[in-house]
């Protein structure tokens, strides 16, 4: 695990590792074991290492035999040693033990068609170099893994192209200006965060997942992303398995237990992030059968109502794990706020759970930790395959009525939606009733921070051109994601949604950058794309049950889960912020918002952002919507101020 950077199209090395020397600074936290640099004419790429596979001998970048390819890799292939073992029938020689050098091979033989056979998670930069060390990069070829586990940023100025990790190694390069996007912050506003491909910042865009980028080293400017993978559109040709619905568990558990037992390989000590739920306790029960010594992590509170510790404990117990508890009040979360919001290389309204978790791990001395994100998205675990299909019923039915007639029966629709399903539910309805069509797909209503009307009152300094643009790179991924999810059906559609939206854009990139702040590898067994594409090949009826959440999963799993876990009411591992933001943590938001960021100020009002603050003392909003602002305002200060 690492940190990765580069730049392209500096033909002075000289000009190239300088600017490399201070993105690898800016990402010592993710790997703090060991640098590399490889700096030639056209090109220069470096990393940090986080040591956890062939700790002696794995360090980059790497090169083939010939010396005509080079890597800087980040993540973990945990299907290495099979490919190994096929290049070494081909005639490779291997000169370590770890899994990058198998991808330089692997790209030695196969080409940009040897990302399609890489099992696990993943951003790697392959240098190529006709004439051999000493010479000039002639390309670069750039690859993430199919669900952006792992985040690759890149951007494009003056010719050049520069890549990295994070925003902020970009940002330290002195290469991008730090300008806020306004298209962001309405995806920010509407979401809680920046959707893909964007990021806050003008000019700086992720790779998106299952993308590759072959950068020619005397053009970088003309590189575009191109997919290799797409689970919904190689779904669409295949007939569900509607067959013996018996059957599905049978072959889930054998791919659980595959998939556990290869995210366990690593020469240093493992731990699970173990709440009292479901998916870390499936974790823990597998990891548990194949490797002794495991470690496990709680955060508990002293608001018993969002303690998960009981549970947990006997869980840790029936499997014989290393136990710990993390006991986090407000004062603490007070004193260590700072840390914690500059933790993230992008602001989101979610993360400071995993910031405590990831610091606990590490305080025991621990580099790799097991993860149930995933699960949810995979075996239908949220609300959302619930109210998605509504939502989306209900936008179809407004479809029908003249937009007169929505408008004008939209207060209604909304305080009917508010009696029916208190909270959100009746201004989300109202909004798939006024304007059904503003997203491509109803889903992503009940996924909104701000709803449609809320969220542009609140954007209204923003050029309507700027912010909801059919153009705008966030919008332009919703549809594309919706287009993809078309041709899957029923509960898949929705965790295809699922997977390329709330995943990619909070989970796994706040899981990256709040663990990697602590120089721990968080792994997520639950996206291994053979798991995922066995999971989405099904028909609801051999996953779901009216009654029973994630069922699939539970009978996979009925031996080994205990009857608490699987039959407890499901609760979201999240901290309790609604009694910190009224106590100990009050004075600090309300001291922010009375300091709003000047960058800010031309797109969100500060009297606009106040209100929101004021309308959740008055309890009129959920605590989630003040927060998102509060991190996103002090993210703007801290970077682009």
């Amino acid at each position: 695990m690492c940190g990765i950077c580069g730049v392209i199209g500096f033909e002075n090395p000289s000009d190239s590792q300088n600017l490399v020397r201070q993105m690898n600074a800016a990402m010592v936290h993710r790997g703090p074991d060991a640098e590399g640099l490889l700096i030639a004419p056209r090109a220069a790429l470096g990393m940090r290492r986080l040591s956890i596979i062939d700790l002696p001998g794995g360090g980059q970048p790497v090169w083939n035999e010939t010396a005509t390819l080079a890597i800087v890799f980040n993540g973990e292939i945990y299907n290495f040693r099979e490919l190994r073992a096929e290049l070494e029938a081909l005639g490779h020689q291997f000169h370590t033990h770890s899994d990058t050098e198998v991808i330089v091979h692997a790209y030695e033989s196969w080409g940009a068609d040897c990302v399609p056979r890489l099992r696990g998670m993943f951003t790697f930069a392959i240098a190529e170099m006709p004439s051999g060390r000493g010479g000039e990069v002639a390309r670069v070829f750039l690859a993430r893994d199919r669900f952006g586990i792992k985040p690759l940023y890149f951007s494009i100025a003056d010719g050049k192209l520069a890549f990295a990790s994070e925003v902020r190694a970009l940002l330290a390069s002195g290469l991008i200006a730090r300008k806020i996007s306004p298209a962001a912050v309405a995806s920010y506003v509407l979401f809680g965060a920046v959707g893909e491909p964007m990021t806050l910042v003008e000019g700086i865009s992720s790779l998106p997942p299952g993308h590759t980028m072959l950068i020619d080293a005397k053009s970088p400017s003309a590189a575009t992303p191109k997919p290799y993978w797409n689970l919904a559109a190689a779904k669409s040709g295949e007939p569900s398995h509607n067959g013996n619905a018996a059957d599905a568990p049978k072959q889930l558990r054998a791919l659980l237990e595959d998939t556990v037992q290869k995210h366990l390989i690593a020469d240093v000590p493992i731990g699970v992030f173990l709440s009292s739920g479901t998916d870390s306790t499936a974790l823990t029960a597998l990891a548990s059968q194949q490797r002794s010594g495991l470690h496990t992590f709680t955060l508990i509170f002293p608001e018993r109502d969002f303690s998960e510790a009981e549970i947990a404990r006997r869980t840790a117990k029936r499997f014989g794990t290393t136990h710990q508890e993390l006991m986090i009040g407000g004062e603490e979360m007070l004193a260590r706020m700072d840390e914690a919001i500059a933790a993230f290389d992008q602001p989101s309204m979610d993360g400071i759970n995993t910031y405590f978790v990831s610091w606990a791990a590490r305080q025991a001395g621990l580099k790799v930790a097991l993860s149930g994100l995933g699960s949810d998205e995979v075996f239908g675990g949220y609300s959302t395959f619930r109210t998605a299909p509504q939502l989306a019923r209900f936008a179809k039915w407004a479809q029908a009525a003249p937009a007169s007639l929505r408008r004008a029966t939209a207060p209604a629709v909304q305080a009917l939606g508010q009696k029916l399903s208190p909270g959100d539910a009746g201004r989300k309805a109202a909004s798939a009733w006024s304007d059904p069509e503003f997203f491509p797909d109803a889903y992503f209503l009940s996924r909104t921070l701000f709803p449609p009307e809320q969220a542009m009152a609140l954007l209204s300094r923003i050029p309507e051109k700027s912010a909801e643009k059919p153009s705008a790179d966030w919008k332009s991924w919703l549809e594309q994601i919706s287009i993809e999810a078309g041709t899957l059906n029923g509960a898949s559609k929705t965790s295809w949604l699922e997977l390329r939206s709330y995943m990619v854009n909070i989970l796994l990139r706040d899981t990256d950058s709040m663990s990697m702040r602590h120089s721990l590898e968080v792994r997520v067994p639950f996206l291994d794309h053979p798991l995922v594409e066995f999971a989405l090949s099904l028909s609801d009826s051999a996953k779901r049950h009216a009654e029973r959440p994630k069922a699939l999963l539970v009978a996979a799993l009925a031996d080994l889960l205990p009857e608490e876990v699987v039959n407890q009411n499901k609760r979201t591992f999240t901290l309790p912020w609604e009694t910190w933001l009224r106590g100990p943590l009050r004075d600090r938001v309300a001291a922010s918002f009375a300091d709003w960021a000047p960058p800010l100020e031309l797109l969100i009002s500060r009297e606009a952002a106040t209100a929101v603050w004021t309308d959740f003392l008055a309890q009129k909003t959920t605590w989630s919507r003040p927060w998102s602002l509060y991190v996103l305002n002090e993210w703007v200060k801290h970077h682009l101020r």
